[in-house]
């Protein structure tokens, strides 16, 4: 990119375009929106959806909200169909209010912590108590894996729980793989919710932080039938090194081949459960999309790159771009989904900046604006959400003395960003829908 100033005018506004669509795309998959459009209450007949549900006719009617969007699902819940409900919310996040009649439990993310177990015991002790004539509403979201868990076998510590979880996520292995192993190593997840509350008529919203054909994935499934089993996790243990790793109170589990079945689409726990999505990676793709053509941009939506290698997936969306560009003035490529790194020694990061650093390598000079930051605020260990990388970014980080490649090599993406004012600081955003990148060519 030539260093005029109208070239630098136009790279300053593709950026400032790019925060646009990802901060409008947010606001449109808000939270309130999905609920004032899929939930509604009327002289005590509660509508998710398509379905009915007379409250009245209910003894009892119980609330689990868990994962990072738990406070604003129940919020959302009590606006649409008023304060009339009890029961237990997990988040990884202080409410910034509590509710009468709601126990809350700050668990952990992205590994457990004592609250989390206190959660799930929680949660296990009061889905037992009811009965046929109790309705029971699951609000599931991202990042449950964690906020409440509780090992399936009393062997497994905290401390063991903890260390599995980090071999897990630094394993280099796609979400639904690593949950396919927390399932199992779970007393809560993978339908074991739904199993103990097995009397009641169980209805679940979710706000879905997993890929669109496998939502039992989502918070390790615990209100649905898991599509997983105990071959699929001494698989993926053995795909990606984990028995060495893992440490032995688990390790001892796999080797003597005694994890227990999770309950499948046949157990009676789910005869009178039902299950919706309300909003999803794509209703953030769709709104990203709209404002994007809003704008005057020739806009394509490619997911193929979801769980690759986050190098493999930049020189992927690179290219589609370069092509497009071929055709149209101005393009913007949406992707969704999230790709995947493995961490060999830690700095400050996560995958977004780090795909984006990946990119900004790969495009100086060249009038290609790139950003990736995630729907919930939180990217790795960082305080951003993402970043936004063009073709500038090389020239003016080693104007201010800064080693791209070595900050590429150390995962220490944040402070270069954060560095450059290209960092994407939103704060938790209390919702949870994976990944969002724009490539805008011009």
């Amino acid at each position: 990119m030539t260093a005029t100033p109208d070239r630098e005018r136009l790279a300053v506004e593709m950026r400032v375009t790019a925060r646009h669509l990802f901060e409008h795309a947010l606001a449109e998959a808000s939270i309130d929106r999905a609920f004032q459009r899929n939930v509604d209450c009327e002289r005590g007949v509660l509508r998710v959806c398509d379905d009915l549900y007379d409250l009245n006719s209910y003894s009892r009617v119980f609330v689990v909200a868990l994962g990072k969007a738990a406070h604003a699902m129940v919020n959302a819940l009590g606006m649409q169909a008023g304060d009339r409900f009890e029961g237990i919310v997990a988040s990884s996040a202080e409410p910034a209010s509590q509710i009468r009649g709601f126990r809350y439990f700050l668990g952990g993310h992205p590994t457990p912590n004592q609250e989390s177990i206190r959660a799930a015991e929680a949660m296990l002790k009061s889905l037992s108590a009811q009965t046929a004539a109790s309705l029971v509403i699951f609000l599931l979201s991202g990042g449950g894996s964690s906020i409440a868990e509780k090992p399936i076998d009393d062997e497994i510590s905290l401390a063991d729980l903890i260390a599995t979880y980090r071999v897990l996520v630094l394993s280099g292995a796609p979400i639904a793989e690593i949950n396919a192993i927390r399932k199992h190593l779970s007393a809560i997840k993978g339908g074991r919710l739904a199993r103990a509350a097995h009397s009641a008529q169980q209805v679940s919203l979710l706000v879905s932080d997993v890929p669109d054909n496998t939502p039992d994935a989502l918070a390790s499934g615990p209100t649905m039938p898991d599509s997983t089993s105990v071959e699929d996790c001494q698989a993926i243990a053995a795909k990606y090194g984990m028995l060495e790793q893992f440490p032995a109170s688990v390790r001892e589990l796999f080797q003597r081949r005694a994890l227990e079945e999770t309950p499948k689409s046949d157990d009676p726990a789910f005869h009178r459960a039902r299950w919706w999505p309300i909003l999803s990676n794509a209703s953030l793709l769709d709104a990203a999309k709209a404002e994007a053509q809003r704008q005057g941009f020739a806009v394509e939506v490619d997911n193929s790159c979801d769980d690759w290698d986050y190098v493999r997936a930049a020189d992927y969306l690179l290219d589609r771009v370069r092509e497009l560009r071929k055709k149209s003035e101005r393009v913007c490529l949406i992707s969704g989904g999230e790709v995947t790194v493995k961490v060999t020694n830690g700095g400050t990061g996560g995958r977004n900046q780090q795909f984006a650093l990946a990119c900004a390598g790969k495009i100086a000079g060249e009038s290609i604006t790139v950003l990736s930051a995630g729907t919930d605020g939180i990217d790795g260990n960082s305080a951003a959400a993402g970043a936004v990388a063009d073709g500038s970014t090389h020239e003016r980080a080693k104007a201010r003395g800064l080693d791209l490649q070595a900050s590429l090599a150390g995962f220490n993406a944040y402070a270069f960003f954060n560095a450059l004012g290209d960092a994407v600081v939103t704060g938790p955003t209390g919702n949870n829908l994976r990944d969002l990148r724009v490539l805008l060519g011009y």
